[in-house]
């Protein structure tokens, strides 16, 4: 009954997307290209399919050949416009995820939020001559930059090709969208032999054509202490995030979870929040697992007084691929030495 309910809205969405795209392509909205090497990140559904992880794997991939900028939106801060990420920055005038990246990387990549993606290369450039490679975090969707490389995510659990449009499903835009990516990366990946690559390259390149195709995992790190003390047995796991069902089955084959507080993604935590979830912790072999990005938001000067450090701790995790990882590196290098070749030659 609720398919049938949703259906319309789905179609009316799906137009109201498609009509927009459709100008895109005909060149009656107009895209920007920019002398840096632009590559974008991103997908077609809401959230989830790993963006974060995939950021933090080209800067990892990128550093110390090229000057990198990660640009993002910025969701859920308190400020608007263009922000240049400093020391007085955090989670609250930056973004949860853009001040991650700023934490960890911030000694050698520039970290810029933005709602405009036209206004902020264009600030960057003026302001940061040397950048060379702009990382652009969640815009697949945002066609007024025309990248020089489009990454498209898709999840393992819950790929586009099975998905529907809003509200139907999760998807912001027509499956035809993937057309646009130059490659498609299947995300959160097992590492079970079963996978069929075939299977999953004929679902996609129906709606992408020939693109090339890659498969990723997630790695989860040691759990790394906020405050001074040592991981136990039981977790309390607190989640903020869009899709926490692969951390969960993480969790749950190293340690004994024994509670689950999911919140929805970019929470804004409380000082209410912080002590309903400590109160959880009734044994000493007991503590709380959180990820990254909520970290972030947890070291807030607001919650310093509130929050117990010695009970809590994050998970970080990275991207890796299940084979041609090297493939994908030299495509995404190679590209880039190209672009800046070409522009090199040209100024």
């Amino acid at each position: 009954m609720l398919f049938v309910l949703l259906y319309p809205f789905s179609v009316l969405y799906g137009w109201i997307t498609g009509v927009r795209n459709f100008l895109f392509d005909l060149g009656l909205k107009r895209s920007s290209s920019f002398s840096p090497a632009v590559i974008g990140v991103g997908n077609l559904s809401v959230g989830g399919t790993g963006k974060s992880p995939m950021i933090e794997y080209l800067v990892n991939l990128l550093d110390g050949r090229f000057q990198l900028a990660i640009l993002s939106r910025g969701y859920g801060r308190e400020t608007r416009g263009y922000r240049l990420a400093n020391d007085t920055d955090d989670a609250a005038t930056l973004g949860d995820e853009p001040y991650q990246f700023y934490k960890k990387f911030k000694t050698t990549v520039t970290v810029v939020v933005c709602e405009s993606r036209v206004e902020g290369i264009t600030r960057l450039m003026r302001e940061k001559p040397s950048v060379q490679v702009i990382l652009l975090d969640d815009a697949f969707q945002h066609r007024a930059v025309r990248p020089l490389f489009s990454i498209l995510l898709t999840d393992f659990s819950k790929p586009f090709f099975t998905d529907f449009l809003l509200p139907r499903g999760r998807l912001r835009e027509s499956r035809w969208g993937s057309r646009r990516a130059d490659a498609v990366i299947v995300t959160k990946c097992s590492d079970e032999p079963s996978l069929d690559e075939s299977h999953w390259q004929r679902s996609i390149h129906f709606y992408s054509k020939a693109k090339p195709i890659f498969f990723s995992g997630i790695r989860y790190k040691k759990p790394v202490a906020m405050g001074d003390s040592s991981p136990a047995k039981n977790v309390v796991l607190v989640t903020g995030i869009a899709n926490s069902a692969t951390l969960v089955t993480y969790v749950k084959s190293h340690f004994n979870l024994v509670h689950h507080v999911h919140f929805d993604d970019h929470h804004h935590y409380s000082a209410a929040d912080i002590e309903n979830i400590q109160q959880k912790i009734n044994s000493p072999d007991t503590f709380i697992l959180t990820t990254e990005k909520d970290m972030v938001k947890l070291i807030s000067p607001a919650l310093k007084d509130v929050i117990n450090t010695k009970l809590w701790f994050y998970l970080p995790i990275e991207t890796y691929f299940l084979k041609s990882g090297s493939e994908f590196d030299k495509l995404i290098a190679d590209k880039i030495e190209d672009h800046l070749t070409i522009h090199s030659s040209k100024s």
